[in-house]
């Protein structure tokens, strides 16, 4: 099997003519839909059919974008100068933005339209839509006219959007001139950042120093990226009457404020225990002032732990079956498939996602492996991903958009049945080396993801008053990492340009894309528990509940598994099964 994942089940070219045909019955039921709400949004009368007559087109033209866009993405994320797919991508985006107005007239409408849930309640296709429709009347009052909301979406198309593409392509072609092994290299940014792993330490701050140095090339250009586009975030919220950036993202994320402020509290009262980690870690490494920020991920034995890709393979499906059936046989499915795009290459994209192809219930998996266990890790969270799609197989396309909080909880939760297993095999060496890098990335999760927080509420504060340096937005990241490490790092040694490769924070359409991470965590780490308390009953429940994450607000949802996310007692539960793993660690 090669370690390329096949893009052939949605086209076989951007020259094939069944794509080509595609793009134009892409335009046929756009052409469609401005003329179906042109003719039945005008008047009221006859609800009940029209209401039917938009879901049925909506599912049709969402199908379709899904396939074409996925197919012009999944391309440009392993070869990122591939001039067709970024010609589509944008031509695409460019296509659908068109709607916006049209959007705006359709919503103004539905949320028109007197006794609503009656109407919903005379027809089985409507009511399997309910959750959709009473969305669209909730965020009409964010909604502009048609004519500016048509003009936000096509100037997007040459902001926000293309200072993404120009971000990405400044770090997929970045490199860093480096020194190992007597020879200088010049590297890919992502191969430098592998190199935080090494088991030697000098390699390991060589390649810190040597990547802060190489950001001067680009920073400029990249600072001007963020800029533009959490400006025109800032504008955009201005506009539609929210308070603030976070206000609108709680608002997509079905999230209310308190249960987001009742995991932030649990939160900064766990901080003490991760700094005292920190500070442990420091020591065994031989370091007095705290542990540089390179050394976050070092590990704190040299214990070999190869995991070559079939091995990790094998692993994953044999854990997964332990849990479920279904699960395993999902993972197994995707693996032979060739839905997975295996290892780093020049050209490819940093970092590791899934996208979920629902048109063909299928998933494709990009993984950057490198052969170790954070790399079988790291499939077993995108793994998690998948299966939470096939979960929502069953449902209709426009009800399988999770919130991004509980998007993470199914990867979340596979990553803890791995790690898991892996403790379970381990030798009292191999124990260390796995807990400590369990607990590292618990750090990521919930330390570091607060220090994001921190970072990018700050900067949609002072980019109220205009652009900023990248200076200043160093300084900024600085300030984050100091509040939300405190004395656990060494002050020499923080990472002030982390505004640059992580490509959250350009996001314009999902900011404050770092909580719902922690979300994830700490959400599974409940679940886990409820988990080992019922291991036969557990998984068909667990199934249930990821098949209605895209229709429930995240309060609701958790009920199903009946846990209370607006009371700080169940944050502050999760985080004690990880204040368990630290002890652990600092006894050993």
């Amino acid at each position: 099997m090669e370690a390329k994942w096949s893009l052939k089940e949605l086209y076989a070219s951007f020259e094939e003519e069944r794509f080509k045909e595609d793009v134009k019955k892409l335009d046929q039921l756009i052409a469609k839909v401005k003329n179906w709400a042109n003719d039945h949004t005008v008047s009221q009368g006859n609800e009940l059919e029209k209401l039917e007559q938009y879901i049925t087109l909506e599912k049709e033209i969402n199908s379709l974008y899904e396939k074409l866009a996925a197919f012009a993405g999944l391309t440009l994320s392993v070869d990122s100068q591939n001039e067709s797919a970024t010609k589509y991508d944008a031509i695409l985006e460019q296509k659908m933005s068109a709607l916006a107005g049209t959007g705006a007239k359709i919503s103004s409408w539905i949320s028109s339209i007197e006794k609503l849930d009656e109407v919903i309640e005379q027809s089985e296709l409507l009511k399997e839509h309910s959750f959709y429709l009473q969305e669209i009347v909730r965020e009409q009052k964010h909604m502009l006219s048609e004519k500016e909301e048509d003009i936000i979406a096509r100037m997007q198309n040459t902001g926000s959007s293309a200072w993404v593409n120009y971000k990405n392509l400044l770090i997929a072609t970045h490199k860093i001139e480096i020194e190992l092994d007597g020879q200088s290299k010049s590297l890919p940014l992502t191969e430098v950042l592998n190199l935080a792993y090494s088991p030697n330490k000098d390699i390991r701050k060589k390649a810190y120093e040597a990547e802060i140095a190489s950001y001067k090339k680009i920073e400029e250009g990249v600072a001007a990226a963020l800029n533009a586009i959490k400006g025109e975030v800032v504008a955009v919220c201005e506009m539609k009457g929210y308070a603030s950036p976070l206000e609108m993202t709680l608002g997509s994320s079905r999230m209310d404020k308190e249960t987001l402020e009742a995991m932030l509290s649990a939160i900064k009262e766990s901080l003490p225990m991760f700094r005292k980690y920190l500070r442990k870690k420091a020591e065994k490494l031989g370091y007095k002032n705290g542990l540089p920020f390179y050394e976050l991920y070092a590990p704190v034995v040299q214990k070999e732990m190869p995991f070559p890709y079939d091995i990790g393979k094998a692993f994953i499906e044999k854990n997964f079956r332990a849990f479920s059936s279904d699960l395993a046989d999902f993972a197994k499915k995707a693996m032979d498939k060739e839905w997975i795009d295996v290892f780093p290459r020049e050209g490819k994209g940093g970092g590791a996602f899934c996208y979920g192809l629902h048109s063909l219930g299928e998933c494709r998996i990009m993984l950057n492996y490198g052969d170790n266990l954070s790399d079988v890790i790291t499939m077993a969270h995108e793994l998690g991903h998948g299966f939470h799609d096939q979960c929502l197989n069953g449902e209709s396309v426009l009800n399988i958009d999770s919130p991004m909080p509980l998007a993470e909880t199914a990867s979340t939760f596979c990553e803890t049945i791995v790690k898991k297993a892996a403790l379970g095999e381990a030798d009292a060496e191999e124990t260390l080396a796995i807990l400590e890098a369990e607990i590292s990335d618990y750090t990521q999760l919930v330390v570091d993801i607060y220090s994001r927080f921190l970072f990018e509420s700050e900067l949609f504060k002072q980019r109220e008053d205009g652009p900023l340096s990248p200076k200043e937005l160093n300084n900024m990241m600085l300030k984050a990492q100091q509040e939300a490490y405190g004395d656990g790092l060494d002050p020499e040694y923080f990472h002030p340009y982390m505004w640059t490769w992580k490509p959250h924070y350009y996001y314009a359409a999902s900011n404050f894309y770092n909580f719902p991470y922690t979300f994830g965590l700490l959400f599974a780490k409940g679940l886990y528990a409820k988990y080992e308390q019922d291991k036969e009953n557990f998984p068909k429940k667990y199934e249930k509940l990821l098949a209605v994450t895209g229709k429930k607000f995240i309060a609701d949802a958790a009920k199903e598994m009946d846990i209370d996310v607006r009371n700080i007692e169940f944050w502050r539960s999760s985080l004690k099964i990880i204040e368990q793993d630290i002890e652990k660690f600092m006894q050993i």
